[in-house]
């Protein structure tokens, strides 16, 4: 019989890759040398088997130190994936969920799971009476959900883990409960070693100009929608699906329920599969709707927020971030979707419509955890601004557009440049915006046999006027949106003047 368990063990081991394996010897390292008492945080990227380490880590602990362990997590389908990858290695556990009223010392596991929000509950209502709890595991530990259990398990190790070591509430940092920081494998050290997928990303400039911070110091629903139901958003995310990800299995993360449903009808309308799904759905009709997404070749899924964490589906070949945000946390999960190996797929793609690429960098680029661990405020305050993004745009005509303006050498202007040589010349500013006009008519003649075709073709440059309003009134600091509004009704309205005197 002891050798059957020895070959067990060695089984279970096996399993384990070199970087697994260093990182739950750390840790061990860590409980030897500070044995109750102590907070540790682990950080691995999204994609990382987070599950695989600590579930092996509870059972190494309950066979070392004879003590329980007790796993909290704060979605069912967090309860469930745990449960099953600790029973798949031979650890018997109770997973405590709504179900379970009263919990007591004469159940024989050694192992509980359990929903954060039902333990809270029932340890409240005092309808828990476990003894010998030696380690406490928090399974996505930048939620602040899990404080409230804290002071129930003061004695024991604890040990958090997460791929962002960034606390979902600014006034509550993650340094104020973990003594320690314990940093993984980065995202380029996975990919290189063919644990994760290598992604390809793609951005599009938006105009984030309408957007409104709320309380939690994330963009609000109601603004996000204002920006992303709008008939030239929906245009240019289509757009960028049919260039970058038509075809592939799509999912695509929204904020609110209406640009999802929005998102929804265009799609539909312009003849794809796709289905919309958000947390108003019974768990029925989430389960068909999960299931139709899996097994459709090329779906897309247009979501809100729910598939964030707790969903694996590693045939995803497409990720579309239609949304803005200042979550870094909420940036690595919705991309995190896409990055598992599976078959031969090897890449996935990345299309981000919300700016955050310029926001955060790319997903795969280091990122110094430990810094942003120690000092959040820090890095929360040093996020570039959207004005300074949007800033910093280049414009740069689409293939089909510059077809049209084939006879032209130049289409492009820089409205810096321009902006900086008349002001060395004493000019007024304007003349920046007189000279666009100038160059956006030459070229509308250049491709054009008569003033019907002329115009035809000033009428298709609205996001390069757009975008030279936007730099002109950077450059002079006057950017309310009212007097953008006006300045770039009236540059058309030049325009159009200007190809009829001239034509």
């Amino acid at each position: 019989m002891m050798q059957t368990l020895e070959d067990e063990k060695k089984g279970i081991e096996k399993k384990l890759y070199n970087y697994q394996k260093k990182t739950i010897n750390t840790i061990f390292n860590c409980f030897e040398k500070y044995p109750e008492n102590y907070n540790m945080l682990y950080q691995l990227p999204t994609g990382g088997s987070k599950t695989i380490i600590f579930s092996e880590i509870a059972r190494q602990y309950i066979e070392q130190s004879n003590k329980k362990v007790l796993i909290l997590t704060h979605r069912i389908e967090l309860s469930k994936q745990t449960s099953s990858a600790l029973t798949e290695i031979g650890v018997p556990n109770m997973v405590i969920n709504s179900s379970v009223k009263n919990i007591s010392d004469s159940e024989k596991h050694q192992c509980y799971v359990a929903m954060v929000e039902t333990l809270n509950n029932r340890l409240k209502e005092n309808q828990v009476h476990i003894s010998n709890i030696g380690l406490v595991i928090v399974d996505e530990a930048h939620y602040n959900s899990f404080r409230k259990i804290f002071k129930y398990f003061k004695k024991g190790l604890m040990l958090g883990v997460t791929a962002t070591p960034l606390s979902s509430n600014i006034n509550l940092p993650m340094k104020n409960i973990y003594n320690e920081l314990i940093v993984g494998n980065s995202i380029s050290e996975l990919i290189s070693d063919n644990f994760l997928a290598k992604a390809n990303t793609y951005t599009y400039n938006v105009g984030l100009g309408a957007l409104r911070i709320g309380i939690n110091g994330d963009y609000t629903v109601k603004s996000s929608e204002t920006v992303y139901i709008d008939y030239h958003m929906q245009e240019m995310l289509i757009a960028a699906y049919e260039e970058r990800a038509k075809g592939k299995k799509t999912l695509i993360f929204n904020n609110g329920i209406n640009t999802s449903r929005y998102v929804y009808d265009c799609f539909q309308k312009a003849g794809y599969e796709i289905r919309h799904l958000d947390n108003k759905h019974s768990e029925s009709e989430r389960k068909e709707i999960i299931d139709w997404f899996r097994s459709t070749p090329g779906a897309i899924l247009s979501s809100v927020s729910i598939l964030t964490t707790g969903f694996d589906e590693p045939s995803i070949e497409a990720i579309i971030i239609n949304r803005a945000t200042r979550s870094l946390t909420l940036y690595h999960q919705m991309i995190g979707r896409g990055s598992r190996i599976y078959k031969n797929k090897s890449e996935f793609t990345v299309i981000d419509m919300g700016n955050n690429v310029a926001r955060f960098g790319l997903w795969e680029e280091p990122v110094d955890w430990r810094s942003i661990f120690k000092n959040p405020d820090y890095y929360l305050e040093n996020l570039q601004s959207d004005e300074l993004i949007e800033r910093n745009f280049s414009y740069t005509m689409q293939k089909e557009l510059r077809q049209k303006f084939k006879n032209s050498k130049e289409v492009e202007f820089d409205v810096e440049k321009q902006f900086q040589e008349v002001k060395h010349l004493g000019l007024k500013p304007k003349t920046v915006i007189d000279r666009a006009i100038e160059q956006h008519a030459r070229i509308c003649m250049e491709n054009s046999e008569d003033a019907y075709e002329a115009m035809a073709l000033a009428k298709l440059l609205e996001d390069a006027i757009s975008h030279r309003v936007k730099q002109y009134a950077y450059c002079i600091s006057k950017s309310t949106p009212n007097y953008q509004e006006w300045l770039e009704e009236d540059y058309k309205r030049s325009l159009r003047a200007i190809l009829r005197k001239k034509i």
